[in-house]
């Protein structure tokens, strides 16, 4: 009989150079708890790297399954990779970061008396600026990444994210954590164990960003 999956990763990719999608997909194959799936789900991505991302993903098919659908959004796109996991517990990755090699089993070491965590991140920056993003109650203001709930460093029990669907919104990540705390055992933790690469200026923070000082 197979090993039951403990861990689904859920991975967006929506035009994301294939070497940066690489570097997140080995991150993820390089993990130290491996009783895992990968889900890709490419948002309908239009830059001509379909075939690449689907030749790894046949290399690695007892690892990963891959499926592609017309662009709808990032939250749509994590719904879809929920629907479609196996695992008893459920984690996201954003496509142009990465996981360090303990990183899904310091996050289900957590787990014991928790529904949902957060976590801060190791956040690689260019400049000190790039630390801070937008409010999401006020995008004119910014606040530390530090104090921010991150979508990817989401971690948690499936029954959680099967009965909280993401929404397409800025701060979907806050807004679906602040959800779980009304029904869930939740709580942000200080591990770093996930790389944020915040040096990204076609991210969606960085856009946000960008566009609220125009």
């Amino acid at each position: 009989m197979s090993l039951k999956i403990k861990i689904s990763v859920l991975m967006s990719v929506y035009n994301t150079p294939f070497d940066i999608v690489k570097r997140a997909i080995d991150s993820v194959l390089s993990q130290s708890f491996t009783n895992f799936e990968l889900i890709i789900v490419d948002d309908g991505s239009t830059l001509d790297f379909e075939s690449l991302l689907l030749k790894y993903a046949i290399e690695h098919e007892e690892k990963i399954i891959y499926v592609r659908h017309k662009n709808c959004s990032q939250a749509e796109s994590i719904n879809r990779g929920i629907l479609l996991s196996q695992g008893e517990f459920i984690t996201i990755i954003d496509a142009d970061d990465e996981y360090k090699p303990n990183h899904l089993s310091v996050c289900l070491s957590e787990m014991s008396s928790l529904d949902l965590i957060a976590s801060t991140t190791e956040t690689v920056v260019n400049h000190e600026h790039d630390y801070y993003v937008p409010d999401r109650f006020d995008t004119s203001q910014v606040i530390h990444v530090d104090d921010c709930i991150l979508f990817a460093t989401l971690f948690g029990k499936k029954e959680v994210f099967k009965s909280l669907n993401f929404h397409d919104m800025y701060g979907a990540d806050a807004h679906f954590y602040e959800r779980a705390e009304q029904q869930f055992m939740v709580q942000k933790l200080n591990l770093r164990t996930y790389i944020y690469y915040r040096n990204n200026p076609n991210s969606i923070t960085a856009k946000v960003k960008k566009q609220s000082l125009i």
